[in-house]
């Protein structure tokens, strides 16, 4: 039987997604195998490619030169452009690694541009639903200086907090008064941010837990974002006087997770890892 996609090249595909926040998930290590920014975007096309919020490549840590981890999180944003890091990501991609035998539960350290960072997924865990990620500890050094940030529904103060990642999180009285999110919202100090950075618009509901918002650099609006939701809680933990060791709740559009602050400051991100489909790209010419 004649195949018409029999000479195409073919680049097998996960689709997996954490509170919402989705990705396509590509294994380089099965594989060998490069994505430019322009692969990346239309593969995270929602019309004409897959569709997601970003590109995660597993790939061999030695790649980067990482040394203390066995695997790399090579994270592409939706317009192909390169993240520090995502805390839904990781959990995804530790999921990932667990699923294709790369590596068993427990507690295992994956490399990212940001730094190598320990995962745990326990033996418990049987349906990925509390995958957690220390992600380190929030760098609030600007959050003295005056920021504010401008949607077509207002301004607001907001505070610089990387993560490493560039955030400015913005409290308001209802996330869903800042307007549609249509565009990404400006930020008038931007020598703070130079790469640009993810907005986050958050209003409590109690010392422990709020609901959040997010605009994220390279994508637009998502349903959650990981390091954004470590970010909103540090801001929110010091508006509120809480006192290390702590816990926040945090609600975002596509469901909640949870950040553990320790002792010494340090963040762990908690929430689930969904895997909803696989399979293989045809049509293109992927690797390069």
């Amino acid at each position: 039987m004649n195949n018409s996609h029999s000479d195409a090249a073919q680049l097998p595909f996960f689709k997996a997604h954490g509170t919402g926040n989705d990705f396509v998930v590509v294994d380089a290590v099965a594989q060998e195998l490069q994505l430019d920014a322009r692969q990346v975007a239309q593969l995270c096309d929602r019309h004409r490619g897959l569709g997601a919020d970003g590109l995660l490549r597993i790939a061999h840590a030695n790649e980067f030169g990482v040394e203390d981890a066995n695997y790399f999180m090579d994270y592409r944003n939706a317009d192909g452009s390169v993240a520090e890091t995502c805390g839904n990501g990781l959990r995804v991609f530790a999921r990932m690694l667990i699923d294709l035998g790369y590596e068993k539960r427990g507690q295992f350290t994956i490399g990212t541009r940001a730094g190598t960072v320990h995962a745990t997924v326990t033996p418990e865990d049987t349906n990925f639903a509390d995958v957690a990620i220390e992600m380190g500890q929030p760098n609030l050094a600007l959050s003295t200086r005056r920021v504010i940030v401008t949607t077509e529904a207002g301004s607001w103060d907001g505070v610089p907090v990387f993560m490493p990642n560039p955030h400015c999180v913005t409290v308001v009285a209802d996330v869903f008064s800042v307007g549609a999110l249509l565009e990404a919202p400006t930020i008038d100090l931007v020598d703070s941010f130079p790469e640009g950075a993810n907005v986050e618009f958050i209003s409590g509901l109690d010392q422990n837990h709020i609901t959040m918002r997010t605009y994220e650099r390279g994508v637009g609006e998502t349903l959650s974002c990981g390091s954004g939701a470590c970010a909103a809680a540090s801001v929110w933990a010091i508006s509120q006087g809480l006192t290390a060791p702590w816990n926040i709740q945090v609600d975002v559009l596509g469901g909640t997770v949870h950040v553990d602050c320790s002792a010494s400051g340090k963040v762990t991100l908690r929430g689930p890892a969904v895997v909803v489909a696989t399979g293989t790209v045809l049509g293109h010419e992927w690797t390069s």
